[in-house]
């Protein structure tokens, strides 16, 4: 029980604090600090995050208006706007994303054994990319095109949770193949992605690595069919294909087997046509993993309506990432603890709880107990619903 503690600092348990501190020694966050501290500095921000508080103003008269609950919360100094601001200005930001791939870590440790749709023992990963949009005369690093600024969120997102593996954060011009360059590919796993990661010589190395790819073929593919697998076209099947690409850099590049299934979407009315270095997994599961990537986009589209990713409350380069990895972080961190409170409600409803309760002395555990969150299965709402984590 946690009886005269409040929600905000029951949540906070459960972060790793000799984690943090490594995290902040390796990169000298305490460097000529001497009141507002770098966990100070990350419990405002998660604060602003669980209770949706639109900019540092903000931030600050939510605060000071609980000026007695500060101590019992965590936080030591004095909360103002410009302290804040120079705070994520200046500490760096890789403090934040270490210690959000710590909490990654131990979630993905959790939600090891969870169902995501396709029964399979390897580790299934969707790779994708989403653009924030940012106004370039304010932030004019994040370049994108000529008027318009940008900044990328690529993430490699584990299907079981779902919990995002990878996060990489990049300005708008930097094209997603590119990405594929900083993954440490894992033997035996898959990864999903789309058109856009087509690069038949980074394929090979995925290919190499003994990682197993799946992704759409490009319209102007050439390919040469060495032979076929027996396929039950009232499936939706069509074929199912073993040869070599055809082209000199595509042969060049990728001179190795690989497999072609086409697929009819009788949903969308739409030939799809599959391509992976997996000649061992059925077509048909082939197809049913790709119809999975959308997992990633659903992630994306729920991040940005939830968290406070879209306006920032600061306008250089390390401002911005600070604010992105400490809100990933706050995902993960929610996640964990539903996962270990054995919640059956959905994040979105955990999130809306915790909103309204930070300075309440109730047990996390009771205050869900104690209410009706089961949504209806036949209310026709437009809300976005997570994944059933």
């Amino acid at each position: 029980m946690n009886s005269g503690k409040l929600v905000f600092s029951q949540l906070t348990s459960y972060l790793p604090m000799k984690a943090f501190r490594r995290c902040v020694a390796r990169y000298r966050g305490s460097y000529k600090v001497q009141s507002f501290s770098c966990w100070d500095q990350y419990l405002c921000m998660a604060f602003a995050q669980l209770t949706y508080r639109e900019s540092l103003r903000d931030i600050e008269v939510c605060l000071r208006a609980m000026q007695g609950k500060l101590y019992h919360m965590g936080i030591r100094g004095n909360v103002s706007k410009s302290t804040l601001a120079d705070a994520n200005e200046n500490r760096d930001w890789r403090i934040y994303a270490d210690f959000a791939q710590i909490l990654i870590h131990h979630a993905r440790s959790l939600y090891i054994d969870e169902d995501f749709g396709v029964e399979l023992e390897q580790t299934v990963y969707a790779l994708d990319s989403t653009t924030i949009d940012l106004c370039l005369s304010v932030f004019q690093w994040a370049l994108f095109r000529k008027n318009k600024g940008a900044v990328k969120l690529h993430t490699l997102l584990d299907l079981r949770g779902p919990i995002p593996a990878f996060v990489w954060i990049t300005d708008g011009t930097v094209h997603d193949v590119n990405i594929l360059d900083e993954l440490i590919p894992e033997a035996g796993s898959i990864y999903l992605f789309d058109r856009a990661y087509i690069d038949y010589k980074r394929l090979l190395k995925l290919h190499n690595s003994n990682a197993f790819f799946i992704t759409r073929a490009k319209s102007n593919l050439r390919f040469k069919r060495q032979y076929s697998y027996t396929i039950d076209k009232s499936t939706g099947l069509k074929c199912d294909q073993i040869g070599i690409l055809e082209g000199f850099y595509s042969s060049k590049n990728y001179p190795e087997k690989i497999r072609r299934i086409k697929y009819y979407d009788d949903v969308h009315d739409k030939n799809l046509v599959f391509l992976t270095n997996n000649l061992t997994l059925p077509a048909l599961t082939i197809s049913q993993l790709y119809k999975c990537r959308w997992k990633v986009e659903t992630f994306f589209k729920w991040i940005k309506q939830h968290l406070r990713i879209k306006s920032f409350y600061g306008t250089s380069e390390n401002a911005v990432k600070t604010q992105i990895w400490i809100a990933i972080s706050i995902y993960i961190l929610v996640a964990i603890v539903k996962k270990q409170l054995k919640l059956e409600i959905s994040l979105y409803t955990f999130l809306q709880i915790l909103s309204l309760t930070m300075f309440e002395k109730d047990d996390i555990f009771q205050l869900v107990k104690e209410g009706d969150y089961n949504t209806p299965a036949d209310l026709d709402s437009n809300q976005l619903n997570l994944f059933d984590l």
